[in-house]
């Protein structure tokens, strides 16, 4: 049996327990960023349940553009205000560089990728510099942007604080939040 249909009959069982239908807004009104890492189980690890968080993962839970629009939709759409941030020790996102991995993509498949890894060797860096991505970017509504960084050996999960940037996101509700070009 593959691994993916050995997943389609672990759906039978979840399905014993499945909640129910639930409202599409997160019933927290939290999205989560964070890396696709398997060893990291989020709601587990959040104190989340079905239904209570947006999630949004990719290699390294760097910001990326595609990340800043599913932020844009869960905020505007779906009326989440709060942004934690999940990175974590040992990822792969350190053990690269950028050209390194697009050499790799290019020699093994014949083409480079048209996008840059974002590739880290310093994970609390990483993450406040994510912080101050999501925080800069003047369409979102976040009302609080926080970083952690989950240890894949102990389990534990610490804050990564950002001393350049307020805590809680205060350059919200400028002219172009308010619906208001810039110099009109």
């Amino acid at each position: 049996m593959s691994e993916i249909d050995q997943m389609l009959a672990a759906n039978g069982e979840w399905r014993a327990e499945f909640p129910g239908g639930l409202p599409v807004a997160p019933a927290r009104k939290v999205a989560v960023v964070a890396c696709m890492d398997s060893r990291m189980p989020l709601f587990g690890l959040l104190g989340l349940a079905v239904g209570d968080a947006h999630v949004i993962r990719n290699a390294g839970g760097v910001v990326t553009d595609d990340t800043l629009r599913s932020l844009t939709i869960s905020q505007h759409l779906l009326g989440t205000r709060s942004v934690v941030l999940v990175h974590h020790t040992d990822c792969g996102m350190q053990k690269t560089t950028d050209t390194d991995l697009a050499d790799l993509v290019e020699r093994t498949t014949g083409h480079r990728p048209p996008w840059v890894a974002q590739a880290f060797t310093d994970v609390d860096e990483d993450v406040r510099e994510s912080m101050r991505r999501i925080r800069a970017t003047p369409y979102l509504l976040s009302a609080e942007v926080r970083g952690t960084v989950y240890d894949v050996t102990t389990g534990e999960l610490r804050e990564v604080k950002d001393l350049a940037a307020p805590h809680h996101s205060q350059a919200r509700g400028g002219p172009l939040q308010r619906g208001r070009e810039l110099g009109s």
